[in-house]
C-alpha cells in the first residue's frame, strides 16, 4: 500500500494499472479531460483506444471483458456520451460480462440545477449495472475502483458505472492505492455433489447445458473429464457455442434461436437437465417453452455462481451456488453406471452434425457453404463476432468453434455489436484472425468505427450479408402480417466503396465460388477488410424461405 499525494485522475489511473488493466476505450469529452491528461503520463502501460461512438466503445469494453476475465474499460462523457453507451452496459448485463463505464459528471456544486449534460446517473442505469456509484470524495477514489472491480468479477459478472464530478477529478488525492483484486471464490458442498451424484445416477435420459461466464480453461478441461467420464451428452446455450469444442464426440449443438429439432426433443424428452452457468433465458429454452418455469418437467440441477439466479425463474431439485471452475473441479471426480443412456452422446452428436451439412439456396450467395468453408480453413482459435440478425443464424449453425473464447455474439441481441468487439478482440489478441459477420442493418449501426480500425492498424476481416432488408423483422412481419410490408425495407450505401473510403481491402463476393479467393486475398491485404455478400431476402434463414412463413 503507497501513499502519495496526487489529483483523484492520477489516483484513478494509478488505481487502473494496480488492477492490472491494459487497455480503455473512449470517446473523449471536457467532462474528464483530467483523466485523459494522466493516461498520458502511462501510455506505456495502458493503451488508450478512441473511438468514434460511445457505443462503440463500450461494446468493445464489453468485448474486452469477455475475452480477459478482467473487466474491460470504457470512459464517456455526460449526458449524450452515457446515453449512447447505455447499448454497451446493456450487453455486459445480459452477457454477464465484467466490464466498468466511467463517465464524466457536472462539477459537484452544479448538481440537481439540471446543469449542461446532467443526469443522475443512479437512476438511468439502476436496473441496467449491477452497481453505480459518483465518487465525490477525491480521498476515496482507490476504494471506489477496487470496489468496482470486485463487484463487476463477483458472483454472476457484470456492469459497474462511476460517475466522476469533473471538478472532483482535479483535487489531490491522498487515498492509497491498493493491490489487484480478484473475484471470491465459492465452492460447492459435499452434501450436494453427493447428492448430484444420486439424482445422475438415477436418471435415464440426462443432459448438460453448458452456459454462463466466468469460466476458465481448466474449468472447461475438468467439465469435459466429467461428461466423457460419464458419456453425457452436453449442449451449450445461446451464444455459448465455444465453451465446448463442436467436434467433440459427446458435443449435441446449441441452444438459441431456430434450434436443431432433434436437439430440441431432446431437452423435452429429458428426464434430468444438469445446468452449468446459464440462467436459462428466453431465448435458450424458445421462450420457455423447451423448459417450462417455474417448475420444469424434467429435474432440473441448477449450478451457478450468484445464489440470486438460483430459483428465480425456476425451482431446481438441486440448486448449487458455486463458482463454475470450482464445481467442475468437484464433478471430474464423479464416476456414475451410464449402462441407462448408452450411446445417447454419440446420437446427439450424429444429429449434430447432421444438422450442420450446408443447406441449398436458389439465389444469391450461399452463407452455408461460406461459413463451412470458414469452418474448414480458419485457424482453431480464429475469432468470430457477431451483431444481431438473422444473418447469424447461418454462421451459429454451421461454423463449428473448437477453442473457449472464440466466439463473442451478444445474448441482448444487440445489433452493432459485432464490428467493434472484432475490433477489440484483434487489439487484444493481434496475432489471431478475427472475423465479423455483419448484416447490412446490423453493420450500419457501427461502420464508423472501422475508421477506428484504420487508426490503428486493427486488421479485422468483416464480412457483410447484404440483403437490403431488416431480416429478422421481415420473417416476423412476413409470419404475422403476411404481404404487409413496413418499415423493413433497406437503401444501403455502395459497401465497396464505404470500405476504401476508410482505407480498407473492400471487394464484392457476387458468386459463392468466389468466396474463397476474395478472403484470401482480404487476408493477403494486410489491412482491415471488408467483403460485401449479396444474400437472398427471401431465403431470410437456413432452410427456410419467406414464402414458407
Amino acid at each position: 500500500m503507497a501513499e502519495t499525494i496526487r489529483t483523484a485522475a492520477q489516483q484513478l489511473v494509478d488505481c487502473l494499472i494496480a488492477q492490472g488493466a491494459t487497455h480503455a476505450f473512449c470517446v473523449p469529452g471536457e467532462s474528464y479531460l483530467a483523466v485523459l491528461d494522466a493516461l498520458h503520463d502511462v501510455q506505456d502501460r495502458i493503451r488508450l483506444i478512441t473511438c468514434r461512438h460511445e457505443a462503440g466503445a463500450a461494446n468493445m469494453a464489453s468485448a474486452y471483458g469477455s475475452l480477459t476475465g478482467r473487466p474491460g474499460l470504457c470512459f464517456v462523457t455526460r449526458g449524450p456520451g452515457a446515453t449512447h453507451a447505455a447499448i454497451g452496459v446493456h450487453t455486459a448485463r445480459q452477457d454477464s460480462i465484467p466490464m466498468i463505464l466511467f463517465i464524466g459528471q457536472v462539477a459537484r456544486q452544479d448538481r440537481d440545477r439540471e446543469a449542461f449534460q446532467e443526469v443522475d446517473y443512479r437512476q438511468m442505469f439502476g436496473t441496467l449495472a449491477k452497481w453505480v456509484a459518483e465518487v465525490d470524495d477525491p480521498n476515496r477514489m482507490a476504494e471506489y475502483v477496487d470496489r468496482a472491480y470486485a463487484v463487476a468479477m463477483s458472483g454472476r459478472p457484470g456492469p459497474v458505472v462511476l460517475a466522476l464530478p469533473e471538478d472532483m477529478l482535479v483535487e489531490p488525492s491522498t487515498g492509497p492505492t491498493f493491490g489487484r483484486v480478484e473475484p471470491a471464490v465459492s465452492a460447492p458442498a459435499l452434501s450436494s455433489i453427493e447428492q448430484l451424484k444420486a439424482l445422475l445416477a438415477g436418471s435415464m435420459r440426462p443432459l448438460v447445458l453448458l452456459g454462463g461466464s466466468g469460466w476458465s480453461e481448466e474449468g472447461l478441461a475438468n467439465l469435459r473429464i466429467f461428461v466423457e467420464a460419464n458419456d453425457l451428452p452436453v449442449a451449450t446455450t445461446f451464444r455459448r457455442k465455444s465453451l465446448f469444442d463442436n467436434t467433440h464426440p459427446n458435443y449435441a449443438g446449441d441452444l438459441g434461436i431456430g434450434p436443431n429439432p432433434r436437439l430440441a426433443e431432446r431437452v423435452k424428452d429429458a428426464d434430468l437437465l444438469l445446468v452449468f452457468g446459464s440462467r436459462l433465458s428466453e431465448m435458450t429454452t424458445s421462450g420457455y417453452t423447451l423448459i417450462q418455469p417455474p417448475v420444469p418437467q424434467q429435474r432440473l440441477i441448477h449450478i451457478h455462481p450468484d445464489a440470486n439466479e438460483l430459483g428465480k425463474v425456476y425451482q431446481p431439485v438441486l440448486s448449487i451456488a458455486s463458482s463454475l471452475d470450482e464445481a467442475a473441479h468437484a464433478l471430474a471426480a464423479i464416476r456414475v453406471d451410464a449402462a441407462a443412456w448408452a450411446g445417447e452422446a454419440a446420437r446427439a452428436h450424429a444429429d449434430y452434425q447432421d444438422w450442420i451439412r450446408p443447406v441449398v439456396v436458389g439465389e444469391g450467395v450461399n452463407l452455408a457453404e461460406v461459413m463451412a468453408h470458414l469452418d474448414r480453413t480458419l485457424p482453431h482459435d480464429a475469432i468470430l463476432t457477431n451483431g444481431a440478425g438473422n444473418f447469424a443464424a447461418w454462421l451459429h449453425r454451421f461454423y463449428q468453434h473448437r477453442r473457449y473464447r472464440t466466439q463473442l455474439a451478444p445474448t441482448s441481441g444487440a445489433m452493432g455489436y459485432g464490428l467493434p468487439a472484432a475490433i477489440a478482440a484483434k487489439i487484444v489478441h493481434p496475432e489471431r484472425t478475427v472475423v465479423c459477420v455483419a448484416g447490412d442493418g446490423d453493420f450500419v449501426m457501427s461502420v464508423q468505427e472501422l475508421a477506428t480500425a484504420a487508426q490503428y492498424g486493427v486488421n479485422i476481416i468483416v464480412l457483410i450479408a447484404n440483403n437490403g432488408v431488416y431480416g429478422t423483422i421481415r420473417m416476423h412481419q412476413s409470419r404475422e402480417y403476411p404481404g404487409r410490408v413496413s418499415g423493413t425495407v433497406l437503401a444501403n450505401p455502395d459497401f465497396v466503396a464505404l470500405g476504401a473510403s476508410f482505407g480498407c481491402f473492400a471487394a464484392k463476393v457476387e458468386r459463392t465460388e468466389d468466396f474463397a479467393p476474395a478472403f484470401e486475398a482480404a487476408v493477403a491485404s494486410n489491412r482491415p477488410a471488408v467483403l460485401e455478400l449479396p444474400v437472398s431476402a427471401r431465403h431470410i434463414a437456413p432452410g427456410k424461405t419467406l414464402s414458407d412463413l
